[in-house]
């Protein structure tokens, strides 16, 4: 099951791989991580978001990118992968602060271009809005560095519908990347996955199966647990194929540390949900589908 990027012209998977689990402790070591994502490219994997800022603090700044680098050094598919990463935050003592400023961007993106050892990053996003800094001056910053050649295209995370429609009015975003799972549907509710349809921007889910946070409370959901029984799958799996039929525009990227964790998140791509099963998982988590 594929997609396009709308405006980019990449496709990719509908399923794709959030890398912050291999990079935040507890994390598996370098050789261990490295492994893990060769795993994944040979299964199928060929959208991967990573950032500058996951890591321990900023210290430790393009961990994960560099992992992934390394991982994809010499891979015959490395074309075939798109890999997005984020810039706009820093991590003073393994905070996270926003750091939206045109300086602190740029120098951001540089770095992301050396530790992801690429010439032009396929897919840049800004990671988040600095309340400190008009909106249109970090995005800004992006459309200026995709002029010079050092981002593909633009990407925004976190924000709300008029927040997308600021960014469109200053140039071409392909995608919007919020928090979406069972137990958080506000994407749905507050309108920006609404936006990015109308718009025709992908919207990238990420913390589809919880996060680190909600993800004991959503594997253990009884309409999640009585359907993967029913289906033969985990309560995971059903899960993100459950988010895949709220829009076609939407691209989940859960996140694994573990082979196994992996493979039960792809086999979502080619999980079709009964319609009575749909249903009732709409019930049970008061999807708003059809009232936006």
């Amino acid at each position: 099951m594929r997609r396009v990027l709308e405006s980019s012209g990449r496709e990719v998977s509908r399923i794709g791989w959030g890398g912050m689990p291999l990079s935040l402790p507890p994390r598996p070591g370098p050789k261990e991580a490295v492994a893990l994502v060769r795993e994944g490219l040979a299964l199928g994997v060929d959208f991967i978001d990573t950032a500058d800022v996951y890591c321990r603090d900023d210290h430790d700044l393009g961990h994960n990118e560099r992992l992934f680098a390394e991982a994809l050094r010499g891979h015959p598919g490395r074309g075939e992968v798109l890999v997005a990463t984020k810039g706009g935050l820093r991590r003073p003592g393994g905070a996270w602060v926003e750091a939206g400023r045109p300086e602190a961007l740029r120098a951001a993106c540089e770095r992301s271009l050396v530790a992801l050892e690429v010439e032009q990053i396929a897919l840049y996003q800004l990671h988040a809005p600095d309340p400190e800094v008009p909106f249109a001056d970090s995005v800004g910053t992006l459309f200026q560095l995709q002029r010079e050649g050092k981002i593909a295209h633009v990407g925004l995370s976190n924000v709300s519908a008029e927040e997308l429609a600021e960014a469109l009015a200053l140039g071409p975003v392909v995608s919007v990347q919020n928090q979406l799972h069972p137990l958080d549907l506000t994407a749905l509710e507050d309108g920006v996955l609404r936006a990015c349809e109308q718009a025709g921007v992908t919207f990238i889910a990420y913390s589809p199966v919880g996060g680190r946070h909600d993800r004991e409370a959503v594997l253990a959901h009884p309409a999640l647990v009585r359907a993967g029984a029913q289906l033969g799958v985990g309560p995971g799996t059903v899960a993100l194929a459950w988010l895949l039929t709220l829009s076609p525009n939407l691209v989940a990227i859960p996140g694994a540390s573990r082979i196994e964790t992996l493979r039960a998140s792809l086999a979502a791509r080619d999980l079709a949900l009964p319609a009575e099963i749909t249903a009732t998982l709409d019930r049970a988590f008061d999807a708003p589908r059809g009232r936006r």
